[in-house]
């Protein structure tokens, strides 16, 4: 079957209206044939984000590729800990995996290529303190920097008391965008209140 110029002008114009990125299944809903898609793919027009998501590579580099494929490929996540910290410039820690929040029992997610760390989180912790946030046209959930840092004193055996301390005094030094009483509540969620009582102290 030979694909006709029109099928791939088409291909071109639902892929720009669509932020420059389809999922394999929504772009043949469009009516985009599967045989363009792929002969876009390999003329490289068209790049793999994710297993099943495509995009047009003429776009800007993403900006953080990893967290944008965890939102496409497992929705329900939520970026925290070190993860969430990098992402609201409050550590100085290199992430060397996408730490994600996932609700208690869950299977853990697999996502080829991209090293993941899971968490396994009971309710009412995995849906407090959530935000959506736009990256690179992705909505990307992931936890307030609030919440981060009193996950991260819940988790302070894993990651090192030391990662979230620091994450603390830099968070207080925004005073500004401060809030120091929704980390307390936040403790108290996680039940770490009493352990985070000192270092609360300690930065006022």
């Amino acid at each position: 079957m030979r694909i006709s110029q029109a099928g791939f002008v088409k291909a071109r114009q639902l892929f720009a209206m669509h932020q420059g990125m389809l999922r394999t299944s929504e772009a043949i809903r469009l009516g985009i044939h599967p045989r363009t898609l792929y002969a876009l793919r390999d003329s490289g027009e068209l790049e793999q984000v994710s297993r099943g998501f495509y995009r047009l590579a003429a776009k800007p580099a993403l900006t953080n590729p990893d967290l944008v494929a965890v939102a496409l490929r497992i929705p329900r996540a939520v970026i925290c800990l070190i993860s969430a910290l990098s992402y609201h410039r409050l550590t100085n820690e290199i992430p060397h995996s996408v730490d994600v929040a996932i609700p208690s029992h869950s299977q853990i997610p697999k996502l080829g290529g991209i090293p993941l760390r899971a968490f396994w989180y009971s309710e009412p912790s995995f849906g407090a303190g959530i935000q959506t946030v736009s990256i690179d046209g992705i909505a990307v959930r992931i936890y307030s920097p609030e919440k981060s840092i009193a996950d991260c004193f819940k988790y302070r055996n894993k990651i090192g008391l030391d990662v979230a301390v620091q994450a603390l005094r830099t968070y207080r030094e925004r005073a500004r965008q401060s809030d120091l009483n929704r980390i307390s509540k936040f403790a108290a969620l996680n039940r770490v209140e009493k352990v985070m009582r000192p270092y609360l102290e300690a930065v006022l």
